[in-house]
């Protein structure tokens, strides 16, 4: 959570350069796409992209090693081959025999959930060791939380035998600071460096308690394991373009949208020579803060109540909290913005004023006194005066003053400190970071559909030289995506919620993602959703023809809740955002996860029987379709 948890002076300065959202950005640039201009729209930047030319789409697809299709590529597809035979011998020892060409494509899916959904599956994951149940699995999914835990347990090329080893380690001491500051500085040095970059090694470090350095690799990934698909979106297409352009996958072979079938080898999706690092995936895949429109949830109340905000006041804060992040979808012209940036500088002052009572550091008064001083300086401005006669690029360079000038106190106590480490620390954060927070800079990475010559790919993705990957929970917190659809031809899905939603929200949320992409998806009862306060342990969602089956899962329910307010307040103490758990907190979640999956072996096994029948009935299928054909 940002700004908790902090000093006063390190808290007042995260803060306010938290709030300096947008300084330093030209305003346009962050405009919705459906309030640009008439002028702007006849711009290059605008215009319509001309009929797809095949031999300009092969040349270009050849040029940045970019794949279209919907099939699998032929790394995932020899794994899957490799794994099928460590399938039959499992469902062989659950009394379910087949032969390989009947084995079942069954996925585990991880929702998102912080930390919460990190130690939960790996309980999950633990207790299907235990029952025999985890060598069934052809396919691993994690979103979030789920996804730590992936990126975690695969720096082990056998961690389904050892499992054990990933659960103990949740016990263990966090990684040493120096160790991830030393990580922090050297990659800060690279072209791409993020917020992501600094959420994926405090992840490592504080909640995984490991901080991998190893690259998602093909080379890396054994057929001992079910095969890893990792999730995130992409921020700009979230925000403002079609449903087929965000969500993203990543694979040890593949990397790209899911929906579009252009993906590129993974090694190449960035810049850097050893290709993806768990450290920064991890970043990624948990980067829930970059979307700015869940900062609200995110908050501290603090801050809250420095803004004259109530807690409840959902419009009000979102309001505030977009002023520093974006320009809302609604503000069309520029004076609205400078309106709600001198609000903003009203309430900075506010929060120094409030600190200045409770500190008698001189050292603090001092850079707070300068501070505020800024701070009046801007409230005696006349925005619309002073921008009217301005241009595009005067405006940006306006902003750009105003933000240095605002830092212009950090640097001069910077400078005043003694020569030595921390003075080191807080010149790296000041040059490194915070232009990062200003900026809301996250997931960046090469764009390798930037100008790609085919309108498939919507504007919100071609336009754009880096692409932003984000948090897949702000879209969907359950990676039901992958796996729907002729693709990987799943038969049954194995869905693990340990969201703070409502159950069977991801579910609904799922359903609607399938029809706007006219995906299979089981028939959900809507009855059943009248039971969200207080959920069974377990519930199946019987697919038919094309369509997967669904074993649903909540990690709270009526077998360990005595009813609907203690699994409201078991919720309420486990939250996504909170300080790292203490270890009775791990064990009780590990113990909660276990005997979910235990509880329901007998259900879990049936469908799994349930799935091999049906994939021999698609094989059937499949070969009288192939002999018609001849």
């Amino acid at each position: 959570m940002p700004c908790s948890n902090v000093s006063w002076v390190a808290g007042l300065v995260c803060a306010f350069i938290m709030m300096l959202g947008p300084m330093g950005q030209t305003v346009d640039k962050m405009r919705n796409p459906a309030t640009v201009t008439q002028e702007e729209m006849l711009s290059e930047a605008w215009t319509p992209i001309s009929a797809p030319n095949t031999e300009m789409v092969s040349q270009f697809a050849l040029k940045h090693f970019v794949h279209q299709s919907q099939s699998l590529s032929a790394g995932e597809k020899e794994i899957i081959k490799k794994r099928k035979p460590i399938i039959l011998k499992a469902l062989k020892r659950l009394n379910i025999m087949t032969n390989l060409d009947w084995v079942p494509h069954i996925a585990l899916l991880g929702s998102g959930g912080g930390q919460r959904a990190a130690v939960s599956l790996l309980g999950s994951l633990y207790q299907m060791e235990k029952e025999g149940l985890l060598d069934t699995v052809l396919y691993l999914g994690g979103v979030s939380g789920s996804a730590w835990s992936m990126t975690s347990l695969y720096s082990d090329p056998q961690w389904s035998a050892n499992i054990d080893r990933a659960v103990s380690r949740l016990s263990g001491p966090w990684v040493g600071l120096e160790e991830a500051f030393t990580w922090l500085t050297k990659r800060s040095e690279e072209e791409h460096f993020s917020l992501s970059d600094i959420g994926g090694v405090t992840t490592s470090a504080v909640i995984m308690k490991q901080l991998n350095n190893q690259s998602l690799s093909k080379d890396g990934i054994k057929a001992t394991n079910p095969y890893p698909i990792y999730n995130t979106v992409d921020k700009n297409c979230l925000k403002y373009g079609p449903e087929k352009g965000r969500w993203f996958e990543i694979t040890p072979h593949e990397a790209g949208f899911t929906d579009l079938g252009l993906f590129i080898n993974t090694t190449h999706l960035n810049s850097r020579s050893q290709g993806i690092d768990n450290v920064w995936l991890q970043g990624v895949v948990g980067s829930a803060i970059a979307d700015e429109s869940t900062l609200k949830d995110y908050f501290p109340d603090w801050l809250k109540g420095v803004a004259g905000i109530v807690a409840t006041d959902e419009n009000n804060l979102l309001d505030l909290i977009i002023l520093w992040t974006e320009v809302p979808k609604q503000v069309n012209n520029f004076w609205t913005v400078l309106d709600l940036y001198m609000r903003g500088c009203h309430s900075l002052l506010t929060l120094t004023e409030m600190i200045k009572k409770i500190t008698k550091d001189p050292a603090v008064l001092s850079v707070l006194d300068n501070m505020q001083e800024t701070l009046k300086e801007h409230l005696n401005y006349n925005p619309t005066a002073w921008f009217r006669s301005k241009s595009r690029k005067e405006r940006k360079l306006v902003l750009e003053q105003w933000r240095l000038k605002m830092l212009e106190p950090l640097k001069k106590w910077t400078q005043s400190l003694d020569e030595g480490p921390f003075k080191d620390n807080v010149s790296w954060l000041t040059e490194k970071v915070f232009p990062l927070i200003g900026k809301w800079k996250w997931g960046t990475t090469k764009n390798f559909l930037h100008q790609y010559p085919d309108a498939v790919v919507p504007s919100c993705i071609r336009l754009e030289k880096h692409l932003q990957l984000i948090d897949a929970g702000s879209m969907l917190s359950m990676p039901y995506p992958p796996f729907l659809g002729e693709k990987r031809d799943a038969d049954l899905l194995i869905a693990l919620d340990y969201t703070s939603y409502h159950p069977f929200t991801t579910l609904t949320l799922a359903r609607d993602y399938a029809a706007k992409m006219k995906k299979p998806f089981p028939e959900i009862d809507d009855k059943i959703l009248q039971e969200k306060d207080w959920p069974k342990d377990c519930y199946v969602f019987e697919g038919k023809d094309n369509q997967p089956t669904i074993v649903y899962m909540p990690l709270f329910n009526r077998r360990n809740c005595k009813d609907a307010e203690d699994l409201k307040a078991k919720m309420e103490e486990f939250t996504s955002f909170q300080l790292p758990y203490n270890q009775e907190k791990i064990e009780f979640l590990l113990e909660t996860a276990k005997a979910n999956i235990k509880n329901n072996k007998a259900t879990l096994a049936l469908e799994m029987y349930k799935a091999t029948v049906r994939r021999y009935y698609k094989s059937l299928s499949q070969k009288s379709s192939e002999k018609s054909d001849h």
